[in-house]
């Protein structure tokens, strides 16, 4: 008996404790280099010196790591929303910021860096810029540093590609960005060049949402014990980016750039037909997923625009009038109101309510409603043009007035607004890609990440709009097989 309790507790502790939960965090890795970003020579795996800060800091708590997409721009949202626990993706320790979230202790400190043409000269600091067009990005340090100027014609940009590729075209006289961007995306481009002084001071930091002092007294712990041990210097110096000014670094032997060096190589310019064609077909799988997150978010989304369309024009067609009344304020109200304003309300605003939807189900109700108003239109043409005497017709034969919409009315109507459902679909089809705000990489998110990886448009695009064109081409062809029938049910009804 003893030997049997014996061995029964060194199998309990053998038994390993529950894994705690990964640590998720939100980072934007459309044109993030060399922030968070996919690895060009491969596309499905995840690279950047700040995820492999995380991910250092996840492995010292113990914890493996989750990255959770998200637009730049909906990072903090994210954070209070409770999408993931903390937010890293080259966020700015400011004022505004720290109104709204808490940070860990800065993990680099660098500046704000302006950017020219190769024949420019004279436009090297920021009283020089005075008249002149700069680009930026919006809602950044730099952006409220060029504000403050107001002799300078500020232009904000959502990627930091779109403004370098804009001064290459002369459409703006320089760019105002942080020193790593400009390194990543200016530097290597033979038709600019990194001029002036440094302007300006800023430092990154790990975000938290409010009141989470005890993950960030670890994750503080965590980038103290890096910063001591030369962790987080060797990191930064395999992406080339521990100048002088990276602050508040233990030194330790130099570590060669590396990832900087596989940065370049993989974003060379494609010398061959061949090379490029390669480079399109590694493409090919992350564009069949996103065509297939696409469809489906459209499937479901077009499904429930009909039943909202039905219900709301019976409601305005044979409801009680109160009831009308309420249909018509949804339909104008939704119609009258933009669908990205619509998006952000559910997927951000609901849950001051709350109300929380995940990414996908949010996207599927805000497409799904927004249509549904346009669908309640239609379906009230169709059934307008029913005459009344066949639901009079009906209601004498001992139908109740449900059962003649039901039976009669509905599917004369329905088989009328076929064609323009169709066409509908296709439209939200395209209107999809407006979800790639609320984390979700459909088609047009992976245009956005390819193009801006590979500084490639042209080519990407054609890939992008040729998914479209095969995901659309089936409904064009129901929407006008439904045309020719009904055209012919017409005709024949005449003789």
């Amino acid at each position: 008996m003893r030997r049997l309790l014996a061995a029964c507790c060194c199998l309990l502790l053998a038994v390993p404790a529950r894994a705690e939960a990964p640590l998720r965090w939100g980072a934007d890795a459309q044109s993030g280099a060399p922030y968070v970003f996919h690895d060009p020579a491969a596309p499905s795996r995840l690279t950047g010196f700040e995820t492999d800060i995380i991910e250092a800091v996840a492995r010292r708590l113990g914890r493996a790591s989750l990255m959770v997409q998200n637009d730049w721009d909906g990072l903090i949202p994210g954070l209070q929303r409770g999408l993931y626990d903390v937010a890293i993706d080259g966020i700015e320790i400011t004022p505004e910021h720290r109104e709204a979230v808490d940070f860990s202790i800065p993990y680099y400190r660098t500046f704000e860096q302006i950017v020219v043409r190769r024949d420019q000269a004279g436009l090297d600091s920021l009283a020089s810029l005075h008249a002149h067009v700069v680009g930026t990005l919006k809602a950044s340090l730099a952006d409220r540093i060029l504000q403050g100027e107001p002799a300078i014609a500020v232009r904000t940009y959502d990627e930091e590609t779109n403004a370098y590729s804009d001064l290459a075209l002369h459409r703006l006289d320089a760019v105002l960005l942080d020193w790593p961007i400009a390194l990543y995306y200016a530097a290597p481009d033979p038709r600019l060049k990194l001029v002036g002084a440094p302007v300006g001071d800023l430092a990154y930091g790990i975000a938290f949402a409010k009141r989470q002092d005890g993950l960030r007294g670890q994750v503080d712990r965590a980038l103290r014990d890096m910063q001591q041990d030369g962790s987080l210097r060797r990191i930064l110096q395999r992406w080339n980016l521990a100048p002088p000014h990276a602050a508040g670094l233990a030194p330790g032997i130099a570590a060669p750039p590396s990832a900087w060096r596989h940065y370049l190589a993989a974003t060379a310019p494609s010398p061959g037909a061949m090379d490029r064609l390669r480079r399109y077909a590694s493409f090919l799988p992350l564009i069949a997923r996103a065509a297939g997150l696409t469809l489906l978010v459209s499937a479901c989304a077009m499904a429930l625009a009909v039943v909202v369309g039905l219900a709301l024009a019976i409601a305005r067609r044979y409801g009680p009038r109160p009831l009308a009344l309420v249909a018509t304020l949804a339909v104008e109200i939704v119609r009258g109101t933009p669908l990205l304003i619509q998006i952000l309300f559910i997927f951000y605003g609901l849950p001051g309510l709350g109300i929380r939807l995940d990414p996908f189900l949010a996207g599927v109700v805000a497409l799904g409603l927004n249509y549904g108003a346009y669908e309640a239109e239609n379906y009230r043409a169709g059934l307008q043009s029913v005459p009344d005497g066949q639901v009079e017709a009906a209601v004498a034969l001992n139908m109740t007035q449900m059962q003649a919409l039901r039976h009669v009315v509905v599917p004369q109507a329905f088989r009328l607004v076929l064609p323009v459902m169709t066409n509908d679909f296709i439209s939200l089809l395209k209107d999809s890609s407006l979800v790639s705000v609320i984390t979700l990489t459909e088609l047009s998110s992976t245009y956005v990440r390819l193009s801006t990886t590979y500084f490639d448009y042209f080519g990407t695009g054609l890939l992008i709009g040729a998914a479209y064109l095969l995901l659309g081409l089936p409904f064009v062809h129901l929407a006008r097989l439904a045309e020719r029938r009904l055209a012919r049910g017409v005709g024949h009804g005449r003789h």
